[in-house]
């Protein structure tokens, strides 16, 4: 019986240290608020970009994240091995949006939290963080943004950036040049504009194209990459 206790310790050296039953409550505890932050992020992110790419990952990272924990934290050569691979790892995917990354850091979190042992502090530490994003973050008065990108493509040689950016600024609160090009095709300015409250996008279009009526004016949302 003791030989058989040794062929386990030797096969199995860190299985002595885990308590099975609790690790796999935790494990099940971690994967089902990992669900719950997916569902969360499914129906009331504002995310532009596909809601699905994001959430589909998030209990899978909250489980990694889990495992890694679970096998590293009873051994400090399997935690520097670790720092080791990590560190040649490369995400190349870029993340857009802040919100994207509230949700992946707090999928993480998540994942570390119920890997250390912490379920009840972690439980009610996450519903407090998703109760703060519901009453905070989902709330579509504090994130309208008067703020817009604005792009505008003219083709007449008399009227000069001067004459646009003097148009815009009587009806706009501030205006940035982000990029102005010139060629013989036309002129294309980008810009960052602030409308005045009292004035609408509407409005701005309208004196520009008074301008040149053939003039081209974009808006589009200003925290948009698009």
């Amino acid at each position: 019986m003791n030989s058989l206790s040794n062929l386990n310790e030797l096969i199995y050296p860190e299985f002595s240290q885990l308590d099975l039953i609790p690790t796999l409550f935790s494990f099940l505890m971690c994967v089902l608020m990992s669900f719950i932050i997916r569902e969360f992020y499914i129906r009331r992110s504002f995310s532009l970009t596909g809601k699905m790419h994001i959430g589909s990952i998030i209990p899978i990272l909250s489980a990694v994240v889990f495992l890694v924990i679970i096998v590293v934290k009873s051994s400090l050569a399997l935690s520097l091995g670790l720092v080791g691979a990590l560190s040649i790892v490369r995400f190349r995917t870029p993340i857009k949006e802040p919100e994207e990354l509230v949700y992946l850091f707090l999928a993480i979190a998540t994942g570390l939290a119920y890997a250390a042992g912490q379920i009840f502090v972690a439980t009610i530490i996450i519903l407090l963080i998703l109760l703060m994003i519901y009453l905070w973050l989902s709330n579509r008065s504090n994130i309208q943004t008067n703020e817009y990108n604005l792009i505008i493509k003219w083709e007449q040689e008399n009227v000069m950036f001067e004459d646009v950016s003097q148009a815009i600024m009587l009806n706009a609160q501030n205006l940035k040049l982000i990029r102005l090009d010139k060629s013989h095709l036309g002129n294309t300015a980008v810009m960052l504009i602030t409308p005045e409250q009292n004035s609408s996008i509407e409005v701005i279009s309208k004196i520009l194209q008074k301008l040149d009526n053939k003039m081209v004016v974009t808006f589009f949302e200003a925290k948009s990459n698009w």
